[in-house]
């Protein structure tokens, strides 16, 4: 749950676009090897862009029942990434120790997500 005492006035001020991001920076670092670069490296980017992405446009939407759909959107492409984790450490794109980092933070960001999702919903 967001901090009672911040403000939030822009979609960067939630910890979950904060802790997305985060993760989002943690999957570009990843060394895919070149011929995978426009498989599964290029699909799970792209997941992992689109939850901040989805996060920032609830985050503008007027209605709480807009909001909730946009973070639930966002929700969905929280497990496609973490599911894509999954497929690089079984085929060893990423070691056990990066696996579990990445695994980690998915899992703090997707539980902040879940709490806008929550909040929102409270407010239909």
């Amino acid at each position: 749950m967001e901090n009672e005492n911040q403000k939030i006035t822009y979609f960067t001020d939630l910890n979950a676009w904060k802790e997305s991001h985060k993760l989002i920076l943690m999957i570009y670092k990843i060394n895919f090897p070149r011929e995978e670069l426009f498989g599964l490296a290029n699909q799970l980017r792209r997941a992992a862009v689109s939850i901040t992405s989805n996060i920032a446009e609830g985050f503008s939407r007027q209605s709480y029942k807009e909001k909730v759909q946009f973070y639930s959107m966002a929700q969905g492409s929280m497990t496609e990434v973490q599911n894509q984790l999954m497929i690089a450490r079984d085929v060893r794109y990423v070691s056990h120790q990066e696996f579990q980092d990445l695994f980690d933070q998915s899992v703090v960001a997707h539980k902040l997500i879940n709490g806008l999702i929550k909040s929102s919903k409270s407010r239909i």
